[in-house]
């Protein structure tokens, strides 16, 4: 992208009509005053650079003990060789926020619900949210936790935060990225607090969804039968992270016992949460599935896609650690990578950790609560919610012992009546020490240091990865699991039943985990951790069914694999969903009663292979059946008036195979008895009236990659700083997950063996955050195409190294 010509029109249109002086308001958001903004010395212009790096090679700078080189490669990823730690993190912090500061500021401002702050009014709903559902409660119980039980850890996080503040302080207004100059306000001080804050995002992300109301609403309007029916804990073919049939060496803690669940119905809307779409990929292959006797580790995270990328890649070296992968902009150590011994990578374990109960309160005041029949004292907090050009909001949020009341009289939908008190319990909401878990990770240099690294990690529940140069292949589930008896925490909890409580957790050792399976492979995709041999129940509302099916599938005959072999099976497009729906809806219709029109798409969908190649025709059309077929099936569940959720296409797949008899098939609103296949030849009527009608526009296609428009954002949505249309395969529920705006966010590859270590990666952006860099976004292209770089991880990098296009060198202030 040579993208400074698309912010240049942006920028025109913005200011054609406008004075040049005054502040103005587009879409209920702030703009700056344009002269300013344009002006050739202190304006957006500043952000403009001819070069890819513009830092001085040399700084002296008062925060740094010793001599610090800073290499940039060919990708500017920074290699940092520091002769100790507090250098080391203080670097980190500097370089990370030279070319991310603006993005690390905005994504926390919006977790702290401070968006309000920047664009005014139209913010004050996502700032109410993201109080009441406490991610900085989180933050400051995390670092509390770390301050006074780890203070060395503490003390390394302080010196990245010191190596941000370095660089913000050395910026004048011309300096500020782009987007500060475009929203008109300044970068703050950078803090511990905004550290853990960030953890705390990412745990939200990864584990704040949950469907109890939704459950409990089912549960009370179809019963027990229906409701198992449509959402059963365990489906067929399950193809766990522990492969089935694992035995677990340990004696089980008893479990608490089960208590009643009562049957609620509600009607307050639910907050929305993570994206379904998020999810994750890891396969490893030990030393007799691969060509040379090495073992390799794949790692892909699905999360939202962005520009700038969620991801920064970085090389940190010091005495104690020589590591590479990827971080978060805004904390400091790696988060995913590999280092002289061993890899690692992380796919998000699917496990309820979010609870909500119903609390009823003493009276109006809401100073007392009840629990196990007694009253006790609330904590009231008042959040002071600053509004640009506007008026302070004030939003009283009550605290109880299970965490804060999101739902209550003064935040739910005001046309409703039935007000429920809900508080949300949430492991995001403890004390935790994850950056030992990940520094600890850095420095590892075998499998015994891993699990004592790991053993730190409280959430979000990850399938942590692990391979290493001796041949050693690892998933662990790491996290803090409350110990639930079956079904406690599916549905809404009563807040006054202390049996409804978390009473215990799953003690650390007993987590599921397996090493040096017989297969000698192990792949990890969000689907089922274990299988019924794990002696404590284990439920997630939304479990994988088909990426790890598919990986199964492929590792189970692969043999002499190379790290190409592993490249292109993270790109692999093989639909399951449609390899086992399709027959089933095609098998329904009869070509006799066919339209010319109909039957060529009938015999567009027959020749297809199920593969979602990016300009095959077929993925478009069998996207847009399921997506007629689904309302009609699930007509009961959208038209109630409680908040409902569909089953998956897992599970839908198996209602429609097995339960032919299932009354949500027939239509409740017609006097014909429909079936199944009624229900396939209606929706295809209505998927050929729909394509025929999207194809009328000479600009459409039905190739899969532009039909799907996998797309990749600005933070704020500005169109000339995103990138349309990018050309993919893959989808949700494929291997290669790109779907509209979600997809691998980080992909690496790690071959081990013989003392070396040899890592590739590639991610859909570009180091730099700044539009007006020549770099930004420049690795899209090549993300999608399946091109891979080879990382550049060598200790004995130099300024004259071959792939080295920069460096610096940062000495103490003289």
């Amino acid at each position: 992208m040579k993208t400074f010509r698309f912010v240049f029109s942006f920028l025109i249109a913005l200011t054609i009509g406008i004075a040049f002086n005054s502040r103005l308001i587009i879409a209920n958001n702030p703009v700056p005053p344009i002269g300013k903004f344009l002006s050739p010395f202190h304006g957006f212009w500043q952000n403009a650079e001819n070069e890819a790096i513009n830092i001085q090679k040399s700084l002296e700078i008062p925060g740094v003990k010793e001599e610090v080189k800073v290499y940039f490669d060919d990708l500017y990823i920074p290699h940092i060789f520091a002769q100790n730690d507090e250098d080391l993190f203080f670097t980190q912090g500097y370089i990370t926020a030279y070319h991310r500061l603006w993005q690390m500021e905005f994504q926390l401002l919006a977790a702290d619900g401070r968006i309000s702050e920047i664009i005014g009014e139209a913010g004050l709903n996502h700032d109410r949210t993201q109080r009441r559902l406490g991610l900085g409660f989180g933050a400051r119980n995390g670092l509390k936790f770390t301050k006074e039980e780890n203070p060395e850890m503490f003390d390394l996080v302080t010196s990245y935060c010191n190596g941000v503040n370095e660089y913000i302080n050395s910026l004048s207004f011309k300096d500020y990225p782009f987007e500060y100059k475009l929203l008109g306000y300044k970068p703050e001080e950078w803090t511990p607090y905004k550290c853990f804050l960030f953890l705390s995002l990412m745990h939200y992300n990864l584990s704040g969804g949950d469907s109890d109301l939704e459950n409990s609403n089912a549960l009370k309007l179809w019963g027990r039968e229906a409701f198992d029916i449509l959402f059963p804990d365990e489906l067929p073919n399950l193809v766990p992270i522990i492969p089935s049939g694992t035995s677990f060496d340990f004696t089980p803690i008893e479990i608490p016992e089960a208590d009643t669940i009562k049957t609620y119905g509600f009607t307050n809307p639910t907050i929305s949460g993570p994206d379904k779409d998020n999810g994750s990929n890891s396969f490893i292959v030990g030393p007799s599935k691969t060509a040379n006797g090495k073992t390799i580790l794949t790692n892909e995270m699905d999360l939202g896609l962005s520009l700038p990328s969620i991801w920064y890649s970085i090389h940190l070296n010091s005495p104690n650690v020589n590591v590479m992968g990827v971080s978060f902009p805004g904390v400091p150590t790696v988060i995913n990578g590999f280092n002289d011994s061993i890899a690692w990578g992380h796919t998000n374990s699917r496990a309820d950790v979010l609870d909500w109960y119903i609390i009823a309160f003493e009276d109006e005041k809401r100073n007392k609560y009840l629990y196990n029949n007694n009253w006790i004292p609330t904590d009231i907090v008042i959040e002071e919610i600053k509004v640009r050009n506007g008026e302070t909001f004030y939003d009283t949020i009550i605290y109880t012992h299970h965490g804060p009341v999101v739902y209550d009289r003064n935040f739910s939908n005001p046309k409703l009546n039935n007000i429920t008190n809900l508080a949300m319990k949430w492991m995001g909401h403890t004390p935790y020490k994850e950056f030992n878990a990940f520094w600890g990770c850095d420095k590892a240099s075998n499998y015994e240091d891993y699990k004592k690294a790991i053993s730190n990690f409280s959430g979000p529940a990850q399938n942590w990865s692990f391979a290493d140069t001796k041949g050693n292949i690892a998933v662990h589930i790491a996290g803090k699991f409350p110990l639930k008896w079956k079904e406690q925490g599916k549905f809404i909890m009563d807040g006054n039943n202390p049996s409804h409580e978390w009473s215990k957790f799953i003690p650390t050792e007993h987590n599921p985990k397996i090493l040096n399976p017989k297969e000698d492979y192990i792949k990890s995709a969000n689907q089922h951790p274990v299988d019924s041999l794990y002696p404590y129940p284990w439920y997630d509302h939304f479990l994988e069914h088909y990426r790890n099916r598919r990986l199964d599938d492929r590792l189970k005959i692969m043999q002499n694999i190379s790290v190409e072999d592993m490249m292109k099976l993270q790109h692999d497009n093989f639909n399951y969903n449609a390899f086992e729906m399709l027959h089933m809806m095609l098998d329904s219709l009869d070509s006799s009663q066919l339209s010319t029109t109909e039957l060529r798409y009938v015999d567009l969908l027959k020749s297809w292979d199920h593969f979602n190649e990016p300009e095959r025709e077929a993925p478009s059309v069998f996207k847009t059946w399921m997506n007629a077929l689904r309302p009609m099936l699930w007509e009961e569940l959208d038209s109630a008036e409680q908040k409902l959720r569909r089953p998956h296409n897992y599970s839908t797949y198996n209602i429609l195979r097995k339960e032919s008899d299932f009354f949500m098939i027939d239509n409740q609103y017609t006097e014909k008895i429909e079936t199944s296949g009624d229900l396939y030849r209606k929706s295809f009527k209505e998927t050929v009236e729909n394509l025929e009608e999207y194809l009328s526009d000479p600009d459409n296609s039905l190739q899969w990659y532009k039909f799907k428009n996998t797309r990749i954002r600005h933070l704020l949505r500005l169109d000339p700083l995103s990138v349309e249309n990018i050309r993919i395969g893959g989808d949700r529920g494929i291997v290669n997950a790109a779907s509209s705006t979600h997809g691998p966010s980080w992909r690496m590859v790690v071959e081990l063996g013989n003392g070396e270590v040899t890592g590739w990666g590639v991610y859909p952006g570009s180091q730099t955050g700044n539009p007006g860099n020549p770099l930004y976004g420049h690795m899209i292209e090549d993300w999608a195409s399946g091109k891979y770089y080879k990382l550049l991880f060598n200790e004995n990098i130099t300024e004259n190294s071959e792939q080295i296009k920069y460096s610096i060198t940062i000495q103490p202030e003289k």
